[in-house]
């Protein structure tokens, strides 16, 4: 019978570079001959695509930051139940753009919606699942959005204000603090090959940690 897989999540703001990224991850699993299943939030399902068409749609503006929250976890409960608890259950891993993380730095951070009522909803929909690693993509504010604005017109996230970012990284950032053994954070604001070494580094880390 296989060992139930690992769940490995990448955050950050946007134009951190975790695309990008996720797919260094991958190699270095599949080089030490990991199964691994790549998907994001919001989304990572039929039902979650729909919902996150919906949030992310430019011209759906004012849409209210408890319907936005309520609508990350619909989209939640049923990726875990289509995607990711089966590929864990049948030990193949788990690489996630963006998970529970991400609502809190973005709903909880951004939003402001109180951090007690989001955990309320995490323990609800995930009850114990929580990811086994966790790089968090940091940079400059200004850095991530002049990437951003690079590479596709802005969607309803990437329209908001500056300071709507910094209090998003600022909330990344205390999630770090917070939980130091689970999230890594990679120094994101430097040539991707950097970022990549970075990555590599800490992956190599984690399967040294688990082989112990």
């Amino acid at each position: 019978m296989k060992t139930k897989g690992k769940f490995i999540t990448l955050e950050g703001i946007e134009g951190a570079g975790k695309t990008t990224q996720l797919a260094v991850v991958q190699s270095c699993l599949e080089e030490q001959g990991v199964d691994v299943l790549t998907t994001r939030e919001p989304g990572g399902s039929p039902i979650g695509e729909r919902i996150r068409a919906l949030l992310l749609d430019p011209d759906l503006k004012g849409i209210a930051a408890d319907t936005e929250l309520l609508l990350m976890f619909a989209a939640r409960a049923e990726h875990l139940e289509k995607k990711i608890q089966p590929a864990l259950e049948n030990g193949i891993w788990v690489l996630c753009d963006r998970f529970t993380d991400a609502t809190y730095a973005y709903q909880g951070g951004g939003r402001g919606i109180e951090l007690e009522r989001i955990a309320l909803l995490e323990e609800y929909v995930q009850d114990s699942m929580r990811p086994d690693l966790t790089l968090l993509f940091d940079l400059p504010v200004a850095t991530g959005i002049a990437r951003a604005g690079r590479r596709s017109a802005p969607d309803r996230f990437e329209s908001e204000a500056v300071c709507f970012f910094e209090d998003v990284r600022t909330g990344y950032l205390a999630i770090a603090q917070s939980n130091p053994e689970r999230v890594r954070v990679i120094e994101a604001g430097v040539p991707v090959e950097q970022v990549s070494d970075q990555v590599r580094r800490q992956v190599t880390a984690f399967l040294k940690e688990i082989d112990r």
